[in-house]
């Protein structure tokens, strides 16, 4: 909880000064520190969650008990942060409301968390949208939705195959191609509203040395895409 107050902190310092935001992970419950700086210094952001997982989770519903399943429920206040030691300083901070986010890649969903996902009406792209619309479909829906706003994307690397980031903690297969994986940041990139951006999930300490390079280069691969890097 603490150390999210520091990114919370330093995030929105950065966002507040009009910076572009990058911050690099850990644990996806990291999440509920960038998102809540981005949304204190500007609280019509628009949020892009790729995740295979939906990490919104709440302690009373949660089967692992792991805050890196509960972000998402920090920031909307399905948990009182108050009622949470460690926590009390995101009461200081917006909420995020159900319509200004938006799920990518979703394909291991909680039974409780497809519950609160439907009540709140929030929309999720799980990757049999993808198959369904493909990549280009779901990003033209995505950043419909949240058009006019400002853009920060999560992007947990286990949202994409472990075929091309297996050194990740929590790997499902069936996730976003390498090129999909891409192209989601390059549609939000292009739009010129993406103000911010995190990495997270990648770990080294898992997997063969070679996996370990694999992963670290398709997360700096998308980075760099966020950042504006194109083919042509």
């Amino acid at each position: 909880g603490m150390g999210n107050k520091q990114v919370s902190n330093t995030v929105y310092e950065h966002a507040a000064a009009g910076e572009f935001v990058l911050t690099l992970g850990g644990d996806h419950s990291i999440g509920a520190g960038t998102v809540s700086g981005v949304l204190k210094a500007r609280p019509n952001t628009g949020v892009i969650w790729v995740d295979a997982h939906a990490d919104i989770n709440t302690p009373a519903v949660s089967q692992s008990g792991n805050i890196h399943g509960m972000p998402v429920a920090f920031l909307m206040r399905l948990v009182d942060p108050k009622a949470v030691p460690g926590w009390e300083w995101m009461a200081d901070t917006p909420p995020l409301r159900p319509q200004q986010l938006v799920y990518i890649g979703l394909r291991d969903v909680d039974e409780a968390e497809r519950v609160i996902l439907r009540d709140l009406g929030i929309t999720c792209y799980t990757m049999q949208h993808v198959d369904r619309y493909g990549i280009g479909g779901v990003m033209e829906r995505t950043l419909e939705q949240l058009h006019g706003r400002p853009l920060h994307c999560s992007y947990d690397i286990d949202g994409v195959d472990p075929l091309h980031a297996p050194s990740t903690g929590t790997t499902v297969r069936g996730g976003l191609t390498f090129r999909e994986a891409h192209y989601l940041v390059e549609a939000a990139s292009e739009t010129g509203q993406l103000g911010s951006f995190d990495m997270v999930e990648v770990n080294p300490e898992l997997g063969t040395k070679p996996e370990n390079l694999q992963t670290a280069e398709m997360g700096l691969a998308i980075i760099d895409s966020a950042l504006g890097s194109r083919i042509l």
